[in-house]
């Protein structure tokens, strides 16, 4: 059972003074909680990558973040795949999973990923768009492309259309960056 505050209010009493001093806790997740989040990813990526180009038992690392896409809470995770297999001169594998209950969906896998990846505040079909760096791979220089939800998936390439050349900076926030934790997929 998982142990959460719901923005309860609290209130203290401070002796002697008539004065109450209230404050909101906000959501939070215990430890416990992160670390069982942590662990079924890491199992849904072994399982799900065994058996594919890259996905034996290679030194293979990825990176991740838990995102709100769509519904405010945090359970969609962004996964950047790094290591043999998962990588070329444009990029690398990012996928894009949808937590549902102990498991995993996978929404999107994107083949030619840079980074950041940042998650954007533009929507469409009730989701929040991302941010992938484009550039390598004959693509020079760089520039940052927009991947809309469809309905069902993001686009799996962000160097052709449906993704969108990003004219300017979108309003976002980066949730994988070349400086982000890396964690070992094996053992």
């Amino acid at each position: 059972m998982r142990k959460r505050v719901f923005g309860l209010r609290a209130c203290v009493f401070l002796a002697l003074t008539p004065v109450a001093v209230c404050f909101a806790q906000s959501v939070s997740q215990t430890a416990a909680d992160r670390s069982q989040d942590e662990r079924f990813l890491k199992a849904f990526l072994q399982d799900f990558l065994r058996g594919r180009v890259g996905g034996g038992d290679e030194p293979v690392r990825y990176s991740h973040a838990w995102v709100s896409l769509r519904s405010g809470r945090k359970r969609d995770a962004i996964v950047y795949l790094q290591g043999p297999g998962w990588c070329g001169s444009g990029g690398c594998v990012a996928l894009v999973l949808s937590r549902e209950q102990s498991a995993f969906r996978v929404v999107t896998w994107i083949t030619v990923a840079q980074l950041p990846i940042r998650v954007l505040a533009n929507k469409s079909n009730g989701w929040k768009s991302i941010g992938v760096w484009v550039q390598g791979g004959g693509v020079q220089p760089g520039y940052e492309a927009e991947l809309r939800f469809d309905g069902s998936s993001y686009p799996t390439n962000p160097s052709i259309s449906p993704a969108v050349r990003l004219a300017g900076r979108a309003v976002g926030e980066a949730v994988i960056t070349s400086s982000s934790e890396r964690v070992a997929l094996y053992p």
